[in-house]
């Protein structure tokens, strides 16, 4: 087999893993990736996944709100999987406590020393990572970062959702429905592969040096020397109790080679902004605008197509923010139909993760035709 997706909008977790199981029964998959409203009991979802795909390798998350092919979803679940013919070989670690401890880099180790290598003798065009993150763990950059310094294999993954209860998320793995953790998998690719990454925004020319921030926090206390609030509140036009109506229009980015990373306001406190992901001092951002996210999803879903001689298999990470805009918006069907003539499932991610943490931001996994 190559790949296959299903997807359930059963109300019991039950009948849900009865439903995909039987529209993925006549294969034998390497992988089984999935991911799946926390409106399932985890725990119970992941051991009936487990029995359902004895054998394989199975790992996702709790979610935001699910994609399937052709179209976005919610309170469903939605499964992919993969065969031999994809997936050469994988091997997967857990880095628990992710709160109050690290070891990203023995993971690392250990995923390198399945393939029988170091971790920086990976090759980056026959190796590529996933990851995902309890999405409340606030442990994103660190573990990304620290990916970044050990090995020269990208990871592309997200942080697990729970529909916006802000409560509990959790990261599968086999039957274990696990918290606190970060969830590593190391895969040898049998086809080519591209990691694509979309925000829909452009710069504006605003630039700001960030000169006071509470990292930890994810907090800018000032731009500039002056309060960030008021130095954003000028930026876009508006009074400083307003600008949390902009947010999303008016993001912050970090900007590598003229790309950008999209660092997101979440809210007001005392003049200060809070981000959902890391800002340091010392970093300069550019303001940035909204474009279409429609146009610009679909031109680079396309193009990976192209450099890939068609796509065989798609995984989506879409920021949960992302998501509330096409709501607002009445583009749900729109975006979801950028998926439509692909193998594809996703979700709605509490942040996405590709050479950092960030936000705003649909990073993708995109496997082609045969070398």
């Amino acid at each position: 087999m190559a790949v296959m997706t299903a997807y359930s909008t059963a109300a019991s977790f039950g009948t849900a893993v009865t439903e995909v199981a039987n529209q993925l029964a006549s294969e034998k998959p390497k992988l089984i990736v999935y991911f799946a409203s926390s409106v399932y009991p985890p725990r119970e979802l992941a051991s009936a996944m487990e029995k359902a795909f004895a054998g394989a390798t199975i790992l996702g998350c709790t979610t935001a709100g699910e994609i399937a092919p052709g179209r976005m979803l919610k309170n469903s679940l939605v499964a992919m999987a993969l065969g031999e013919d994809i997936i050469e070989d994988i091997a997967v670690e857990v880095i628990e406590n992710v709160k109050d401890g690290d070891r990203t880099r023995e993971a690392l180790q250990a995923l390198a020393a399945h393939f029988g290598k170091e971790p920086l003798d990976l090759d980056p065009t026959e190796y590529v990572g996933l990851v995902l993150f309890d999405g409340l763990s606030g442990a994103e950059e660190m573990i990304n970062d620290k990916i970044g310094d050990a090995t020269n294999v990208f990871f592309v993954g997200g942080s697990a959702g729970d529909d916006l209860n802000f409560s509990q998320t959790h990261v599968f793995l086999q039957d274990r429905a696990l918290s606190n953790v970060a969830v590593l998998a190391l895969i040898k690719a049998a086809v080519p592969f591209d990691i694509i990454k979309t925000q829909s925004f452009i710069p504006t020319g605003k630039k700001f040096n960030v000169t006071e921030a509470l990292e930890s926090q994810r907090t800018i206390v000032k731009l500039d020397g002056e309060p960030a609030a008021e130095v954003y509140a000028r930026a876009v036009g508006r009074k400083v109790e307003e600008i949390s109506e902009e947010f999303m229009r008016y993001p912050l980015g970090l900007m590598v080679e003229d790309e950008p990373f999209i660092r997101s306001p979440q809210r007001v406190q005392d003049n200060k902004i809070i981000f959902y992901c890391a800002v340091k001092e010392g970093m300069v951002l550019e303001l940035m605008e909204a474009q279409d996210m429609i146009e610009d999803t679909e031109a680079a879903v396309k193009a990976a197509d192209k450099e890939l001689g068609g796509i065989q298999a798609l995984i989506v990470f879409n920021c949960i923010l992302r998501t509330l805009q096409l709501e607002s918006e009445g583009k749900t069907e729109s975006f979801g139909r950028i998926f439509a003539g692909y193998p594809a499932v996703g979700f709605s991610t509490y942040g996405e993760s590709y050479i950092g943490h960030i936000n705003q931001t649909a990073t993708m996994l995109a496997f082609g035709t045969k070398r």
